[in-house]
């Protein structure tokens, strides 16, 4: 009986530490931010309906920048010769009315600099202008752009390719293979000059597209391998859905994500970052159905042996 009264206490403070404690700890040393859970209640809402057909004509203007696969219209540009005029390779696309919130997007196209929360970076006053202008005169115009966008998204999006699309422009995921200018290529070996060629060359538009990265962002963004081990769930929602809220001043934007698609990002930051979660999860349970086992015949071995002593 005193050795349960013993696990009883010990016991006791152990989740005490774990559960008030600690998180009490985290609170004191990082602030806390409130998320909205991915609404941006600072944006307008939308309130034209979108004519897809109209937005089709007037996407005409978007191209001359992205690239809209999805309906054969390839990149204007190599990603190293886009990255020298904009900073950052414009995205593809045809995924935007899939992953990115309508509101987000319909302001966006009317303000965006205001709608990615750099205001701070890119002030007209001091001569310096956000790479993208204003593609949308009003409303409407914003609406139906988004509303042809939706219509040519697909139907569901698959977590790699959310990230990809959302974050994988100005970040590298070396783990999975993943730089700024997309996956690794694979490459052949020259057995004679020792040396890769490809590779090489591929490494050289790779160390040029970082230069540009790096004047239009300040610094090089970090590499995402480990992120998700190394933030909480909570930090990172609240810091993709505004990095104002948890940095203010960084000059990464505001991506715009819907709840849906963060959610994700999240999970390919998990299969990448945290491969062993799935496997690990299933064996907690054994584990800890074999610690009590042992717990139950430890007790009735000790109670046996010292029966007679008591």
């Amino acid at each position: 009986m005193r050795e349960l009264k013993i696990f009883a206490i010990v016991a006791f403070f152990t989740l005490l530490t774990y559960y008030l404690v600690e998180p009490y700890a985290h609170s004191v040393m990082h602030k806390h931010v409130e998320g909205h859970d991915f609404t941006y209640p600072d944006l307008k809402p939308v309130t034209a309906k979108g004519d897809a057909a109209n937005g089709k004509a007037l996407v005409a203007g978007c191209v001359g920048c992205h690239s809209i696969e999805s309906q054969g219209m390839p990149a204007p540009m190599d990603p190293v010769t886009a990255a020298a005029s904009y900073g950052v390779n414009p995205p593809d696309l045809s995924l935007a009315g899939a992953i990115y919130d309508e509101k987000f997007l319909t302001n966006f196209l009317k303000n965006p600099v205001h709608a990615v929360h750099l205001d701070h970076k890119f002030d007209p006053a001091k001569g310096k202008m956000y790479p993208m202008p204003p593609m949308a005169a009003d409303d409407q115009s914003a609406a139906d752009i988004a509303a042809y966008l939706k219509s040519i998204a697909p139907k569901v999006v698959e977590p790699k390719a959310a990230f990809e699309n959302a974050c994988g422009r100005c970040h590298e995921m070396r783990y999975a293979k993943w730089t700024q200018m997309g996956p690794v290529p694979k490459t052949k070996f020259d057995i004679k000059t020792q040396t890769d060629p490809e590779k090489m060359k591929f490494d050289l538009k790779l160390a040029e597209y970082k230069k540009h990265l790096v004047n239009y962002m300040g610094k090089l963004p970090p590499d995402l391998s480990m992120i998700i081990r190394s933030r909480s769930e909570k930090y990172l929602e609240t810091f993709v859905e505004d990095p104002q809220s948890q940095l203010p001043g960084t000059a990464m934007p505001r991506v715009g994500l819907t709840k849906e698609s963060y959610e994700k990002v999240q999970t390919y930051l998990e299969e990448v970052g945290d491969s062993s979660k799935p496997k690990r999860e299933a064996t907690a349970p054994w584990v800890f159905g074999y610690l009590l086992i042992l717990a139950v015949l430890a007790y009735l071995w000790k109670q046996y042996h010292w029966r007679d002593l008591h």
